[in-house]
């Protein structure tokens, strides 16, 4: 069961209040945030595009924009390489886009998942040279490939590397580098996803060209946002001006591959939120490069003809949809797993499945975690050894645990919340003992700690305060939905709907006799009605929202979780 705790960060938010023209429920919102210096508030709820830091402040920008025009004059082949992600294909379509109204003789090349891997490889230069490629620019990859660039310069080939991952131990030798996170890069906000990189570079090219400056907002923005929020980067600063911009830019986009993509998942454009973008329309794109290729979600931006657009949405939503239900199969083989064994008692778990797709044991991992509060590995058996994706806990560090026992592993990387790794198959069960005589994992920490944003009374939930916490957005990573705590609720009356019956729809009564209409979503109803008839009363967590529905607008409260 998860610790339930306050956040109890003092202030003046009644001067808070007044200085921004905001109500103290607000300003309590916002110090919980640990937003506290007056540019930082005022920027968190007035940020927009003239917030967003000169492209030119950013290590590698300004060199790689002269060597791009001089190969633009010079009229040489230049080839995006981007990667097998929502990120990755962005970056890959913004560049290829500003290089083409750059007037750049340009195309692009995608790694496969399985043949290829993560980035650069020596297939993907072997390729660019065969094409008579002068100049490779990678996306959102690069910055972990010395080997790979060391290649490509030897056969002749200029090389930009624009890339936001962590710098490695050793610096590929490229001709450019674009990355804030080099040590010495004085760009000011450093958590930028690969494709925001990328619309950087393309902003300061255009601009050397006098591109009119909306020119790169309108036809390009819209993507650095997708990816910003389908990567999971945190949604603060820079990251939160570009995502709440972006979606503006979304809802009301002309763009053929991206208006059939939201059509062919029967969404409403004036309701799109960041939550869209990460749970219906970003895992599409994604779909592609786990399942097939990434070329297809590539090819989907690139589309002009609407219909043409509207079948490969559809097809790539088909192809979504074929994830989903692949990964909910791997859930319940490694819940049955678990569960029928005595590895229930490991505190950390390691699953394997031979069988399941190795693009989504990552995903697989992240849902176990979220079922037992524990670090996770999930395993399958790939065409050379048994690859796996970890995800972790706050207390346990995951790829310091590994490198504990790195001799058992062909391969590994990560970082403390997430790693991957490639080992052999008559290892696996000595990895699980390792980690787990290794493992100093107290009770406290495998106990998880959600934090309230404040008590909060079914009678102070209004229309008006759902509007309120409008300014709040975009909610995301980082910036995530505010949680309100009811005591002593009453379950007056329930029903489950949905499909897959995984919707109850609930009567509540608080403290304080108010009644409202509450919403809670779960995989596992049945546990969740047996709950009920335990505990008619309980404590709830929610957050309040309005329901639109055929024209109707009703408040309800999203519960997130009881006890």
């Amino acid at each position: 069961m998860a610790k339930w705790m306050e956040i109890r960060k003092g202030a003046d938010f009644q001067a808070i209040s007044e200085r921004f023209q905001i109500t103290p429920f607000t300003a309590r919102l916002i110090r919980n945030k640990d937003l506290t210096g007056e540019q930082e508030i005022r920027e968190y709820l007035h940020g927009g595009l003239k917030d967003l830091h000169p492209a030119s402040l950013m290590k590698g920008i300004p060199e790689a924009a002269d060597l791009l025009l001089q190969k633009i004059r010079q009229k040489a082949l230049i080839r995006v390489i981007g990667d097998y992600d929502i990120d990755g294909v962005c970056a890959t379509y913004i560049l290829l886009k500003g290089l083409e109204k750059a007037g750049a003789r340009v195309d692009t090349d995608i790694p496969d998942r399985k043949k290829d891997g993560y980035g650069l490889n020596l297939d993907l230069i072997r390729r660019a040279r065969e094409a008579d490629v002068d100049t490779i620019v990678t996306c959102d990859n690069g910055i972990a490939a010395p080997a790979e660039i060391a290649a490509a310069k030897e056969m002749g080939m200029t090389v930009i590397v624009t890339d936001h991952h962590e710098i490695q131990d050793v610096v590929p030798q490229a001709d450019v580098i674009v990355n804030p996170r080099q040590p010495d890069c004085p760009y000011p906000y450093k958590k930028l996803c690969g494709a925001a990189v990328a619309w950087k570079l393309v902003q300061e090219l255009w601009s050397r060209l006098s591109c009119p400056e909306d020119l790169i907002c309108k036809d390009l923005l819209m993507f650095a946002a997708f990816a910003t929020v389908g990567d999971v980067m945190d949604l603060t600063g820079e990251n939160r001006i570009l995502v709440k911009e972006g979606l503006k830019l979304l809802q009301r986009t002309a763009h053929p591959g991206m208006s059939a993509l939201i059509e062919a998942n029967e969404l409403s454009r004036d309701r799109l939120s960041a939550y869209h973008i990460g749970f219906v329309l970003g895992p599409c794109i994604n779909a592609s490069g786990r399942l097939d290729t990434a070329k297809r979600a590539l090819e989907l931006l690139n589309t002009e003809d609407p219909l043409l657009a509207l079948e490969r949405a559809g097809e790539l939503k088909e192809l979504n949809d074929e994830r989903k239900a692949l990964t909910e199969k791997g859930v319940e083989m490694a819940v049955e797993q678990i569960e029928g064994s005595a590895r229930k008692e490991d505190r950390v778990l390691v699953v394997y499945l031979p069988d399941c797709h190795e693009s989504l044991a990552g995903i697989i991992a992240g849902r176990i975690r979220e079922r037992y509060y524990r670090p996770v590995f999930v395993l399958t058996k790939g065409e050379e050894a048994v690859k796996g994706s970890g995800r972790s806990i706050e207390a346990y560090s995951m790829f310091e645990e590994m490198s504990r026992c790195r001799e058992l592993f062909l391969k590994y990387g990560g970082h403390p919340m997430a790693a991957g790794l490639s080992i052999s198959e008559e290892l696996v069960e000595t990895f699980r003992e390792r980690l787990n005589e290794n493992c100093t994992l107290t009770a406290a920490d495998l106990t998880e700690v959600i934090h309230i944003d404040m008590v909060l009374p079914f009678s102070h939930v209004s229309e008006k305060l759902t509007e309120e916490l409008l300014l709040l957005e975009p909610f995301g990573k980082g910036n995530t939905k505010p949680v309100f705590a009811a005591r002593n609720v009453t379950v007056l009356e329930s029903r489950v709907l949905g499909k897959n019956q995984n919707v109850l729809r609930m009567k509540l009564m608080d403290e304080s006799k108010t009644v409202r209409e509450g919403i809670f979503f779960s995989s596992c109803m049945q546990e969740v009605l047996e709950d009920l008839q335990k505990k008619p009363v309980m404590h709830i967590l929610y957050y309040p929202e309005m329901n639109e529905f055929r024209g109707q607008r009703r408040l309800q409260l999203r519960i997130l979780n009881y006890c």
